[in-house]
């Protein structure tokens, strides 16, 4: 078993990761993800998260990936998985991370997530944007800063997808000639907030529990943006409990409106998704472009 699957990963790197030598016991597929193979890697040095990717662009995503895990573990009380190494041999790439042991919810787990994440949300900086462009899935993720949340959202977020989906013969002319009228109005549609750091691709399957049954996130795609980003994001596909809706409206308030809001935050994830996984999302963003243009 174990010259097997030690030829499936660099054995060499695991020694110099972890301090010494270690056997691989076994190596488990763990499901779940669409853009990375991920396992559950059992050694005698312990149990740990293995991603591996043979994009060309693999080596660049876990580096910016384990950056953001960083920023969220540094500024927010979440669990977050510990990076341990990071190695690209030129043909594949790989990201060591803590493994986390699942347990069931706690009692106010969801009280738990709305405090953290007002917390997290807390954290701010004097632009909107990043100091180093990232991933969100596979696609690249601008983050050019700004000193206005509108003039970000629109250039860092809506413009790029926007031309990409043209160019991949995904909207036509005239559909994207309408959604970029759309763009100047924005300043009068999103309140003007300070800089939220925040995780960027919250949605239940990036939302773990961990040991103890507290949140955990991962999965990060992190920039200092729109707190209601977040919170958008995460009506998308459900899977949040009201309580923590609830929770986080008492910790952090929002600004009244934010439910006639929330689809324009939403058109970026839409548009992420329209160019990763195909049409089957473009009636969605119709909906919201002709509702608001």
């Amino acid at each position: 078993m174990y010259g097997k699957v030690s030829k499936q990963i660099p054995v060499t790197w695991l020694h110099q990761v972890l301090g010494r030598e270690v056997k691989v016991i076994d190596l488990q597929p763990v499901g779940g993800g669409s853009i990375n193979e991920a396992y559950k890697l059992n050694t005698t040095a312990g149990t740990f998260f293995l991603k591996k990717n043979r994009a060309p662009i693999a080596a660049t995503m876990f580096a910016t990936e384990a950056r953001g895990l960083a920023l969220l573990s540094g500024h927010s009380e979440f669990t977050v998985p510990r990076v341990i190494g990071r190695y690209d041999d030129g043909a594949n790439a790989y990201l060591l991370l803590e493994y986390i042991n699942s347990a069931a919810r706690a009692p106010g787990y969801w009280r738990q997530l709305g405090l953290k994440l007002a917390g997290l949300h807390r954290h701010t900086a004097t632009s909107f944007g990043l100091d180093h462009d990232n991933y969100i899935g596979s696609l690249p993720q601008p983050n050019r800063q700004a000193t206005d949340w509108p003039t970000f959202f629109a250039g860092q977020r809506i413009e790029p997808l926007l031309q990409m989906a043209f160019d991949r013969h995904l909207i036509d002319r005239t559909f994207k000639q309408t959604v970029a009228s759309l763009l100047p109005r924005l300043a009068a549609l999103m309140p003007v907030e300070p800089p939220a750091l925040l995780h960027g691709d919250l949605w239940s399957g990036n939302l773990m529990v961990d040991e103890s049954g507290s949140p955990c996130l991962v999965d990060p795609a992190v920039y200092y943006g729109h707190r209601e980003m977040d919170i958008a994001f995460s009506h998308l596909f459900g899977g949040f409990s009201d309580e923590f809706y609830q929770v986080y409206q008492e910790e952090l308030p929002m600004v009244p409106g934010f439910a006639e809001r929330l689809d324009l935050y939403n058109l970026y994830p839409l548009f992420v998704h329209l160019i990763l996984f195909g049409t089957g999302y473009l009636g969605q963003i119709k909906a919201i472009i002709h509702r608001f243009a």
